[in-house]
């Protein structure tokens, strides 16, 4: 399970995981070849930052931003995820190519879209080892946000007014509980039940009475929402950032609160958010709460080798 949030220029997410798959923060310059199973290569492209596992040489980005500002992330989808079979006539893209190519080609929300009306995404798996992950994916510039979602109905694309996603059910079900929690505001209780009778705001936040506290997706799209509407501007880098990291700590999940099917405890591993005006991307780990940050524009960006660096506790 996870969550991301896209706010202005950052965009970030908590990866929510019962076990590490050896991930690394990863920067793909623009003469990187990504070789695609169905299409043809990507020779030159955008630069992207991110957190990804390297495997076979290949970037399997959990999220990215590319150099244009656009970013993107996927996010579990149990289920609902529904990948179907190559189909003549389409850009059968395999998911777990999905953010590279989105990416490597489109500057923008706009031109994703564009993209997105020949896109399949196709039944196959990076190897036997590797197989898919069912997902649903965020893209985000700083203007506006959709959700992506493969299901046995097809491709469906929402607009995502909240800059918002999480997980399971699908997209259409939280546009439409968040309507239950309009009435959470971050100042004092109204009393509307009687004008006779003297009711005591006793504490702040009461305002907020009823958001929900517990770790299900869709409580955590919620309480998600409501932090990050109730967020301040920020002039510095550094206030911003620190807001962000506030953000997710708000849906972060520690451990013990949350047991798998396996009886293994999943918890916030990392937790990113992405200057995707500058491309300096920050990180923390749930042993290290001290803000990392590496700069795409550190890395030779028209080379043609993946730049890695460990995330280590």
């Amino acid at each position: 399970m996870c969550t991301a949030v896209s706010l202005g220029r950052y965009f970030g997410r908590n990866l929510d995981l019962e076990r590490s798959y050896g991930e690394s923060v990863v920067i793909t310059p623009r003469n990187y070849k990504f070789h695609l199973r169905t299409l043809p290569t990507i020779d030159s492209h955008y630069a992207m930052i991110g957190m990804a596992t390297v495997a076979g040489g290949y970037p399997l980005y959990y999220e990215a931003t590319n150099e244009k500002g656009l970013s993107m992330a996927g996010l579990n989808f149990p289920g609902n995820a529904h990948y179907k079979e190559y189909q003549d006539g389409k850009d059968n893209v395999a998911p777990f190519e999905f953010i590279p190519y989105i990416l490597s080609l489109c500057e923008n929300v706009d031109e994703a879209e564009k993209c997105l009306a020949d896109i399949n995404l196709v039944n196959i798996s990076f190897s036997k080892e590797l197989p898919l992950s069912p997902l649903h994916w965020i893209i985000s510039d700083k203007e506006k946000s959709i959700t992506v979602e493969s299901v046995k109905d097809g491709l469906k694309i929402y607009d995502n007014p909240y800059g918002v996603l999480t997980n399971n059910p699908t997209f259409d079900y939280h546009l439409m509980n968040i309507n239950n929690y309009m009435g959470l505001h971050e100042g004092f209780a109204e009393n509307r039940i009687s004008e006779e009778k003297l009711f005591d705001n006793y504490s702040l936040g009461m305002g907020a009475v009823g958001l929900p506290g517990d770790y299900s997706s869709a409580s955590r799209f919620v309480r998600a929402v409501f932090i990050k509407e109730k967020s301040p501007c920020f002039e510095s880098e550094r206030e911003a950032v620190s807001h962000f990291f506030h953000i997710l700590g708000g849906v972060a999940m520690p451990k013990g609160c949350v047991l798998t099917k396996g009886g293994e405890y999943e918890y916030t591993r990392y937790s990113s958010c992405c200057n995707a005006d500058k491309g300096i991307y920050y990180y923390t780990t749930y042993d290290n709460s001290s803000v990392t940050a590496i700069d795409m524009h550190s890395a030779g960006l028209d080379d043609t080798e993946l730049y890695g660096i460990s995330v280590t506790d």
